[in-house]
């Protein structure tokens, strides 16, 4: 008899929104710091996440992509600190010949000596901002991408179906252009140079107006499309909110990212965008949910086998804000932006240390993807174990 909440743990894919709350709390988390150890441990944590709960779907091979990514931006950052920006520090490790440049270039040169301290701060830099790449790697190799836009609201449910159908378009005419080679091929008829590609490119677009038709005719019959009337002020409403909604996470997200920028505040004096992004990213994010709340009740809409959003959804959203909640709260500002021109170690911060712990809470306590859960290991000898898909009788 199974025991008590085993069936939460049956292998199935995660609701796609759960994986972009969880990176979206890690990418904040990376960009509240620059202390090198925290961001270490934040692209380890979700580098640990993709292995444990990575399917073998093609977008799952997204995460090297944005590794790759990652480093490129890491040394290109190394690199135009050492040639253009200005230096700064004592410690010199490397001196360029220096080309001298135009007065009005003033604090830019090309060459010159460069310091250790300059390149660590570059260094803090780039790996922040290739942290955050990782982060958003691991959502894209997580969560399927036509899951993703079939679980969109349903405002924004047409534009779901059009990327969906648009992303579909590309594989198949690839594959339609492979059929059409073959079949030349199978004829003895040219295949390259431009005859060839001429002869190819009419049974292909055929082929791709064939299937547009049909995929048309399908959307007609489901009633894609069909709104109810929807008065003036509820339209009105939504534009607001939506706007209004958007321009505030827009604000918010810049005050996350820059805590030291000043902006008046009226009567009230002046106030840091650190302490305002929150408050304003969080009355943001309100707005847009409630814009597309009212805007999606005009939608018809029917889901066949929606996505369930069950306890594993709750633990890996909860894991990845509270990995951002760890890093806001983490107290003083120096131990998670230490001054890196002074070349000393980086502290380890022991709350912000917790919220990178969260954040591997989905590794382990959510439910394992499908195509895994029936290769157990066989034992190929004494002491000798072997990893062989299990046979079923």
């Amino acid at each position: 008899m199974p025991r008590p909440g085993a069936r939460l743990l049956l292998p199935r894919q995660l609701h796609p929104f759960a994986w972009w709350v969880w990176a979206l709390g890690l990418a904040t988390a990376a960009s509240r710091t620059t202390n090198i150890l925290l961001l270490a441990l934040i692209g380890a944590a979700a580098g640990y996440v993709v292995a444990a709960r990575r399917t073998r779907a093609p977008w799952a091979a997204a995460y090297g992509v944005f590794l790759k990514l990652a480093v490129a931006v890491v040394v290109l950052r190394l690199v135009l600190q050492s040639l253009l920006v200005g230096y700064g520090g004592t410690t010199v490790l490397l001196d360029l010949p220096a080309i001298p440049l135009p007065s009005w270039m003033s604090g830019v040169r090309l060459g010159g000596p460069v310091t250790a301290e300059a390149a660590y701060s570059a260094l803090c830099d780039g790996v922040r901002l290739g942290v955050m790449l990782l982060c958003f790697g691991a959502a894209n190799a997580l969560a399927s991408p036509a899951r993703l836009l079939r679980a969109l609201p349903r405002a924004l449910h047409e534009l779901g179906v059009a990327v969906t159908v648009s992303l579909s378009a590309a594989p198949q005419l690839v594959a339609a252009v492979g059929r059409v080679r073959r079949a030349r091929r199978l004829r003895a008829l040219p295949v390259r140079g431009l005859r060839g590609t001429l002869s190819i490119a009419a049974p292909v677009l055929e082929e791709a107006l064939d299937r547009a038709l049909a995929t048309a005719a399908a959307l007609d019959a489901r009633g894609y499309g069909r709104r109810d009337a929807v008065p003036a002020g509820r339209r009105a409403a939504v534009h607001t909110l939506l706007l209004g909604g958007l321009a505030s996470v827009v604000v918010g997200v810049y005050g996350l990212l820059d805590s030291s920028t000043t902006v008046p505040a009226g009567p009230l004096g002046a106030v840091t965008t650190g302490h305002a992004g929150p408050v304003l990213l969080a009355i943001g994010l309100l707005g847009c949910v409630a814009g597309t709340r009212l805007g999606g009740a005009s939608v018809r809409r029917t889901r066949y086998r929606p996505d369930p959003w069950a306890l594993p959804e709750w633990v890996t959203a909860a894991s990845g804000a509270l990995a951002a909640l760890c890093f806001l709260l983490t107290s003083p500002a120096a131990a998670l932006a230490p001054d890196p021109w002074s070349l000393q170690p980086p502290g380890l911060p022991l709350l912000a240390a917790a919220g990178v712990l969260c954040a591997l809470l989905p590794a382990h306590l959510t439910p394992p993807p499908p195509g895994d859960h029936d290769r157990t290991p066989v034992s190929a000898g004494p002491g000798r174990p072997t990893d062989q898909p299990r046979k079923h009788p």
